[in-house]
């Protein structure tokens, strides 16, 4: 290799380096207090906005990659608060920079922001907050006020807030703790956690807690105003409900800690485990669970008036004898022949009684599992 060529390399090596680098650039603006912040980041980038006692929004970012240079940062400040936006300049494709964002803003503060592709950390603010990534995760934590918040791609944490509105992923994990208010948590992909989430006192809206996944398990720690929860494929666990919980995966099972009031549970393949508690006589108590495959075990307040309907169909080529177990006085019948009308041929055993006067209707259903009925 000639010194001439040597050199040339060395030249763009260095080109490339003082191009990838950038320092970090800061700005200050005096505000009030209920203003709002706008970030548009057309490149992408990671965003955090954190709140504080000053009455001043101070932006810091900085931009490294290989098109640092091509990524125009605009910071401009307007009657209604301050705006942030970032494009590249002419109409170049596949762009390549990496982006931070540290904003500073009063504790009280609208948000209304969207970038590209990154993360999004929001803390200690109470307003108006909206905003949407592409790809990223929302970290919120200490927030107060209304949100609308949602990622195209990536996990979301809510925690210790007192907010309102809707938080929703397209395909990341969601967990919700510690927080007061009415939130609707979706995730299109994850699991979902909730737990130690409180409705707010007279709020007028939907105050269930209502989580709906399009794959991934769902957790929820306490549903004091009844629970819808349903997920395409994964396990649902509620350690404890008032009212009624209604639950559906279409695979997995389900677990039902604690429930003072109805059910209403299915499982296209997996267990289903029931508590009842409470008292009996008050409330709505009906219960109808059912698994396409899987055991089924319900247990009700010994002074429970039922009027029990059991179904449990077990096909030819199944591994094991299946039945009915109850701690209740029921009838039993069983079919001889076997039934070819849905598929695997397959025979039945029935459970039926009326107990206590038979005021709710208590339906199980399985296919391939055992029934267990018990006392609590």
């Amino acid at each position: 290799m000639s010194s001439r060529t040597l050199i040339a390399i060395i030249s763009l090596v260095c080109a490339f380096n003082i191009a990838a680098t950038a320092e970090t650039t800061e700005k200050e603006f005096k505000v009030s207090p209920g203003q709002r912040l706008d970030v548009d980041l057309k490149t992408g980038g990671s965003l955090t906005v954190v709140g504080w006692d000053k009455d001043i929004v101070k932006v810091k970012y900085d931009i490294r990659g290989r098109d640092a240079e091509e990524c125009q940062v605009e910071i401009e400040q307007a009657s209604g608060g301050v705006r942030v936006s970032s494009h590249y300049e002419g109409r170049r494709n596949n762009s390549n920079t990496n982006a931070d964002f540290e904003i500073n803003v009063p504790r009280k503060f609208n948000l209304e922001l969207f970038t590209m592709g990154g993360g999004i950390r929001l803390e200690n603010i109470e307003g108006t907050i909206e905003g949407k990534t592409m790809g990223g995760r929302l970290d919120l934590t200490k927030l107060k006020g209304n949100l609308d918040l949602t990622t195209m791609g990536g996990r979301v944490s809510l925690t210790d807030s007192d907010v309102d509105g809707n938080v929703k992923t397209m395909g990341g994990a969601m967990n919700v703790e510690n927080v007061t208010g009415d939130v609707k948590a979706t995730s299109m992909g994850g699991k979902v956690t909730q737990k130690n989430v409180r409705r707010r006192s007279g709020a007028e809206i939907r105050d269930e807690v209502n989580i709906k996944t399009m794959g991934g398990d769902i957790d929820v720690d306490d549903a004091p105003e009844g629970a819808d929860v349903h997920t395409m494929g994964g396990d649902i666990h509620i350690v404890r409900a008032q009212k009624y919980a209604r639950v559906k995966t279409m695979g997995g099972d389900i677990v039902i800690d604690a429930v003072d009031g109805s059910v209403r549970a299915v499982t296209m393949g997996g267990n289903i485990n029931v508590k009842m508690v409470g008292n009996p006589a008050e409330g709505d108590r009906a219960i109808a669970v059912e698994s396409m495959g899987g055991d089924v075990t319900v247990v009700v307040p010994s002074a429970l008036s039922m009027d029990l309907d059991i179904t449990l169909a077990y096909t030819r080529d199944a591994r094991d004898e299946y039945n009915i177990i109850s701690d209740f006085e029921i009838k039993k019948e069983a079919t001889q022949e076997w039934e070819r009308g849905k598929g695997s041929p397959r025979k039945y055993i029935y459970g039926t009684g009326v107990i206590s006067g038979g005021k709710h209707k208590v339906t199980i259903k399985t296919i391939n599992g055992n029934v267990y009925l018990k006392k609590g």
